[in-house]
């Protein structure tokens, strides 16, 4: 097991420990371990192997004996005892937003609640607002999430998607008898929530794929198989579905079969119009649904499908019946966003709030990865959840960016951190810090992170004011969603999108693969009114750079280039526009 693995156990250990009722120092020396083993610069494996676990600190003997038996086994005895001497369904309640290991602990032994079925009946009689630090509110918050909890159950994220179809993909290629394969659906069109996994692959034996496919590694379930496809579930519950078809047939497959339903529909229209007939399987000179192959109009492309349509190529991203159809018949589809026009993130943590790297770190390794600039923007101070900085801490940050800017300038490096803050929105709109602090800051971030409750006009206000602080150079993660666990606030977006327009703020669109916030389907207003997009990673940890990626796939989705995007400026360009701002507020 890697440091990630070990720490997730450790941190499930300590609240199955609150959910037992133990000792509450037994369960946060857990919680911290996890950590700490999260923040390690060096595989578990190695400390593990050369018996440095007793150097770290907070890890003592106990500890030591159970991270070694998971690093070296990839199972712990303690835990599986642990999670068995528990009704599974109180993990499973933990996902309800609102309900933590008191509060499920509470509901267990005064109910015998022992899962969700049973918490909804309990809630819907009354049982749990009479309970003593419950009430009819918590009540009606409990119904509100385990419905959503259920709304969503068959959803998974992005990247949870990518990360199952990859090895699937890598194992069709090694085929010998795959001629062409590859993603469609949802996942090919990037969309930040999927339902299942759609592969297409093109061969002249489909049986023997299929069957290749069914048998994978990972493949934990085999819902149905037929000659050219199969429906398995892979790990985390992920539905993956492959079609194989003839080689001939693969263009027209995969255009059908990435979708959407909406776009299709508009594609087949246009090949009526002209007198043909489009579906899965071609694209037939004729005025009747066929498959016969002496009608076909030979496609060996996608893009020959669209040019025979009247149409540019039309990227997957965009195929959601958005306005595509309109720009491909004039030749305006734009050249798309490519995530390697990216130089670097103007929203990320660090160890002086609630990240995972040191300065240096995060500057060693951003500039390995061939970035240009990284900016820090650790939390203001009434985040205090995540250990925001006071003006003091904020001023000493300060310092030490520059002593490591000043050691990256004598190591005769180009690369550069920048100085930041996400500092809070507050009520009525007011910001954490005074203006003169953040005056002194290369970038400000200006984030809601409190008073979620708020009507439409009062969030409305809050974040229209922070966007007319001449120091405020974007807005963070507009909406404060959390794809699959939290709705979005109540905000009238547009109007702040207006607002942005109106005083020059950017707005960010964070690629955390639970935010991807704003929502792609609002980034063509934004553009349409001089808006321009921020694509940051909100990173805490240095594998997050990889979210620059996912954040580019989301961007291209909205129709935006690369002159849309202010961090595919050069550093030096990017201190112009940051300057900007502040400049026109004099």
């Amino acid at each position: 097991m890697d440091n990630e693995q070990v720490a997730a156990i450790l941190q499930e250990i300590g609240t199955l420990l609150e959910l037992k009722g133990e000792n509450p120092f037994k369960s946060r020396a857990y919680a911290n371990a996890a950590r700490t083993l999260e923040s390690l610069s060096e595989p578990l494996a190695q400390i593990v192997a050369e018996n440095r676990l007793g150097q770290i600190k907070g890890v003592g003997e106990a500890l030591q004996k159970k991270i070694t038996e998971l690093v070296q086994t990839g199972k712990l005895v303690y835990y599986d005892e642990l999670k068995a001497s528990l009704p599974a369904g109180l993990l499973e309640m933990l996902t309800i937003q609102g309900l933590g290991p008191k509060k499920v602990k509470a509901l267990y032994d005064k109910l015998g609640i022992e899962n969700m079925d049973q918490l909804e009946s309990a809630c819907q009689a009354g049982k749990v607002a009479v309970l003593e630090g419950f009430g009819d509110k918590s009540q009606a918050n409990i119904l509100a999430g385990i419905a959503f909890r259920r709304k969503y159950a068959t959803r998974h994220l992005l990247p949870d998607a990518l990360a199952a179809a990859q090895p699937i993909l890598e194992a069709l290629r090694d085929h010998p008898e795959v001629i062409r394969c590859g993603p469609a659906g949802s996942v090919r069109r990037h969309k930040e929530i999927i339902g299942d996994i759609d592969f297409l692959a093109s061969s002249k034996k489909p049986a023997g794929v299929i069957d290749y496919f069914t048998r994978l590694p990972g493949v934990t379930q085999v819902l149905a198989k037929g000659d050219t496809k199969a429906s398995v579930i892979l790990p985390g519950g992920i539905q993956a579905d492959l079609r194989v078809v003839s080689d001939l047939e693969f263009p027209f497959a995969l255009a059908y079969f990435t979708g959407s339903k909406e776009h299709n529909i508009v594609m087949r229209q246009r090949a009526i119009q002209r007198g043909l007939r489009l579906n899965e399987y071609g694209l037939f000179r004729s005025q009747e649904e066929t498959r016969d192959p002496a009608l076909l109009v030979p496609c060996p492309t996608e893009e020959e499908i669209f040019s025979q349509l009247g149409l540019a190529y039309i990227p997957p991203e965009l195929r959601e019946d958005q306005g595509e159809f309109a720009a491909a018949e004039q030749g305006a589809i734009p050249r798309l966003l490519e995530w390697t026009d990216l130089k670097g993130s103007l929203h990320n943590h660090s160890v002086w709030s609630d990240g995972r790297g040191t300065l240096a770190e995060i500057a060693a390794c951003m500039e390995d990865l061939g970035c240009a600039y990284w900016a820090i923007t650790d939390h203001s101070k009434s985040s205090i959840q995540a250990n925001g900085l006071d003006s003091q801490r904020l001023q000493q940050q300060l310092q030490e960016i520059q002593q490591v800017n000043n050691q990256l300038a004598d190591q005769g490096t180009d690369f550069r951190l920048l100085s930041g803050v996400e500092v809070d929105i507050l009520g009525e709109g007011r910001l954490d810090f005074e203006d003169e602090l953040l005056s002194r800051l290369e970038v400000v971030v200006a984030s809601l992170h409190q008073g979620f409750t708020q009507n439409e006009a009062e969030t409305t206000r809050r974040l229209i004011r922070a966007a007319e602080n001449p120091f405020v150079h974007m807005l963070g993660h507009l909406t404060g969603r959390l794809l699959l666990e939290r709705e979005p606030y109540a905000v009238n977006q547009r109007a702040v999108i207006d607002a942005c327009a109106a005083t020059g703020t950017w707005i960010e669109l964070n690629a955390h693969p639970y935010r991807f916030d704003l929502d792609w389907r609002l980034w063509s207003y934004a553009r349409s009114k001089g808006v321009r997009c921020v694509i940051n990673c909100d990173a805490h940890r240095h594998e997050d750079a990889g979210f620059l990626r996912l954040g580019a796939g989301i961007a291209r989705k909205g129709w935006l280039t690369r002159q849309d995007v202010v961090n595919t400026l050069p550093l030096a360009q990017l201190k112009q526009a940051l300057a900007a701002k502040r400049s026109a507020a004099k």
